[in-house]
């Protein structure tokens, strides 16, 4: 089975699990290489796994790619899960990992190339929350890797402190300080929308 099939897999019939139902029994199915328990696997985190990726990337074909490496990548590594994290903590730091590695591969290409968002809509008030929305995007993409993966687990996937230690594998001060080096600089740089809005 190749893995693009997946993403592209329309009606297949599908174990329904709740994420809580994907216990060892599942992850020791992948590892035997059962298709539908990656596909069960796959169809209960691809939203997730795909929203960080947007998030950390700006750009929905990036995500994409990100999302696809990161499948690809728990395709080839179930077996070395071990259980001391939970699956969905170790699946979100295989995806922070590829985040950085796009990142990374970005810059060797381009070193000069910034994030770029389209803006919205033409009624005049959405036009200024969207521009508003695309600076602060903006903002937060030129943060340092680790203070914006940080901001986007905190802010867009609503993770706590110890989620975001865990996944990262690092302590909850560290997240704590990284979060507040972000505040202060998205506050330097975005305070004047506060005023203008």
């Amino acid at each position: 089975m190749e893995i693009g099939s997946i993403f592209h897999a329309r009606a297949v019939p599908l174990i329904v699990m709740v994420l809580d139902q994907l216990d060892r029994e599942t992850i020791d199915a992948c590892r035997e290489g059962d298709p539908d328990a990656f596909r069960a696997l796959f169809e209960a985190y691809k939203d997730k796994v795909y929203s960080i990726a947007l998030r950390y990337s700006g750009d929905p074909a990036a995500a994409m790619d990100i999302a696809q490496d990161t499948f690809v990548k728990l395709y080839s590594s179930i077996g070395e899960f071990r259980g001391e994290a939970s699956l969905e903590t170790w699946l979100y730091r295989v995806v922070v990992n590829r985040c950085l590695d796009h990142r990374r591969r970005l810059l060797r290409r381009m070193p000069f190339v910034g994030d770029l968002i389209e803006a919205g809509e033409s009624i005049l008030q959405r036009l200024v929350k969207a521009e508003a929305a695309q600076t602060v995007e903006q903002a937060v993409a030129k943060l340092p890797e680790d203070q914006r993966i940080v901001v986007v687990m905190r802010y867009t996937e609503g993770r706590s402190y110890e989620q975001i230690a865990e996944i990262l594998g690092c302590s909850r001060g560290t997240v704590a300080s990284r979060l507040s080096r972000a505040h202060k600089t998205l506050e330097r740089r975005l305070g004047y929308l506060r005023r203008s809005l």
